[in-house]
């Protein structure tokens, strides 16, 4: 199954110090993830501190788990919501 992970760094509770001292950490497990063919694209927000990212994984369950590995996650700096996605149905025959 896919996922669209929509993240944004908690900046109303956490210094960009704070966010500085773990961000080679974060950055090393999205690239182990990527490796590991969980993460498949990923964009910086453009809006606000934060990230997007597909992911290919069993269910949502494992997904959330990928996504808590994130060390900005584990230490709460992350605010994550995870979207479920199926097929479009424009593409299925009519009938």
């Amino acid at each position: 199954m896919q996922f669209i992970s929509i993240s944004r760094r908690r900046t109303e509770d956490f210094s960009d110090a704070q966010f500085a001292e773990h961000i080679e950490a974060e950055r090393e497990r999205v690239r182990e993830l990527y490796r590991d063919g969980i993460v498949r694209t990923l964009w910086a927000r453009q809006d606000i501190p934060g990230a997007v990212m597909l992911l290919e994984c069993a269910d949502e369950a494992a997904a959330r788990a990928a996504l808590n590995s994130l060390p900005l996650a584990e230490l709460g700096m992350l605010e994550v919501q995870i979207i479920p996605l199926g097929a479009y149905p424009a593409f299925f025959p009519r009938g």
